[in-house]
């Protein structure tokens, strides 16, 4: 967790010492809920391992994916920490994954004591902002290859473990054009 938060900011080995017991490590099998709609989670998980998603289901039953999450990213819903709403989306485990969790306001806390924390928190939430808008335009600018291609380069070797229901879902096409977009790209 030390060397993601090094990532974003930089917390000192004194820092993370010090906030290292307010964390703690959570493992979760493929499939696995983290937290649902309708929950108020109001702990953030840092994902260490693993690949997990967001995703809504709709009133037919439906299952929409909002995000994939990779090593590095994190699972939270910020309505609720932040307003106190339910969670509008369900997160869950793809491939067995290992997070570390903090309350919010934990971290919270950490970033009103510390600039380094400050920043930390600073940038998870650019981070976010930068991937909402880049999602945003791939669907208004890309075709579904293209953002198939995208999706290809964003997870790398790691691409061969998310199932292609899941890819499908992501890219916003359904399983045949996926399909009919790997076998034009010699995937298949």
């Amino acid at each position: 967790m030390f060397k993601i938060i090094q990532k974003l900011s930089p917390v000192s080995s004194y820092e993370w010492r010090d906030a290292k017991p307010l964390f703690a490590s959570r493992s979760y099998c493929a499939g696995d809920v983290i937290f649902s709609a309708g929950e108020k989670p109001k702990v953030i998980h840092f994902l260490t391992h693993g690949i997990g998603r967001y995703y809504y289901i709709d009133s037919e039953g439906h299952e929409r994916n909002k995000s994939l999450v990779k090593a590095g990213g994190a699972f939270a819903s910020i309505s609720t920490v932040v307003n106190g709403e339910d969670s509008p989306f369900y997160t869950q485990a793809i491939t067995p994954c290992e997070t570390v969790a903090i309350d919010y306001d934990d971290l919270i806390r950490l970033s009103e004591e510390s600039k380094n924390w400050a920043t930390f928190v600073r940038r998870i939430y650019e981070n976010l902002a930068l991937k909402k808008e880049r999602r945003e335009a791939d669907f208004l600018m890309l075709s579904a290859r293209q953002r198939y291609e995208g999706f290809l380069a964003e997870f790398g070797a790691q691409s061969n473990l998310i199932p292609l229901r899941q890819v499908a879902m992501y890219l916003g096409v359904t399983d045949v054009t996926l399909s009919r977009i790997r076998r034009e790209m010699g995937v298949i």
